[in-house]
């Protein structure tokens, strides 16, 4: 068995970290590379960057600060926001990301996800999928949030897969923010119905709640930010925590 994975995640917008609420409301956490360094230090086994505003704003990722960031760690590094053809892919792993994170361009261009695949292999391409619950229906949506689509969650994940990506990283819309635990029944139904590694991401507030996500969500990694930007929690007890009830992790 694979060991759990904690992912402390990187929002960037304006060339800072922030953290919202059910994706608003968002405040200043910080210096990315001086948090990036920080996680990497207390034992965190990923990062990821995401570039909030860099698909609204028509824009590419931040490249000069994702090279800062990626000099800054040792551990895996996933970027994403903005990336929208194989040429932008390219420039960050070249800046030093390992993966990229795609999302609304991949719902609007679901090529992409087998062109990168075949370019630089499946375990490096990530599809985030931001998701809320619509008269109890799981939609994706796009654009941060900000655009909704008809696009059934579950049904999108497979076809992911088919597509060829590595991974897929699934965040709770209605859960981002709350501190109230992650959306453990949807994780658990998403588990069953793909075979890809699912990143769970939203509602992130306590040590129970990351114990929770693996055991009832099914995860196989738990990405959180304002409880670690904010020292809420430490990384290196929250994973001593986690091995104290029989879950494979590294220390």
């Amino acid at each position: 068995m694979l060991a759990k994975r904690i992912i402390p995640c990187l929002d960037i917008k304006d060339g800072r970290t922030v953290k919202g609420i059910n994706f608003k409301n968002l405040r200043d956490a910080g210096d990315p590379v001086a948090l990036a360094a920080r996680y990497a230090q207390e034992g965190a086994d990923e990062l990821v960057f995401l570039d909030i505003s860099a698909t609204e704003q028509r824009r590419r990722t931040l490249q000069t600060l994702v090279l800062n960031v990626a000099k800054a760690l040792d551990i895996p590094f996933t970027v994403g926001g903005g990336i929208a053809s194989l040429e932008d892919a390219h420039r960050v792993l070249k800046n030093g990301a390992d993966k990229v994170a795609i999302n609304s361009a991949a719902v609007k261009t679901p090529d992409l996800i087998n062109t990168l695949a075949a370019e630089f292999g499946n375990q490096c391409i990530v599809v985030a999928i931001d998701a809320k619950q619509v008269d109890h229906q799981w939609k994706v949506h796009l654009v941060g949030g900000k655009e909704p689509t008809d696009l059934d969650l579950f049904q999108w994940a497979q076809e992911v897969e088919q597509r060829g990506a590595g991974e897929i990283l699934f965040t709770s819309m209605d859960h981002d923010g709350t501190k109230n635990g992650f959306a453990c029944s949807a994780l658990a139904a998403l588990s069953k119905k793909v075979r890809l590694p699912i990143i769970a991401s939203g509602g992130a507030g306590n040590i129970d709640h990351f114990i929770e996500v693996f055991q009832e969500g099914n995860a196989d990694a738990a990405l959180a930010a304002s409880v670690f930007h904010f020292d809420e929690i430490s990384i290196p007890e929250l994973k001593q925590n986690l091995k104290n009830n029989h879950l494979q992790i590294r220390l």
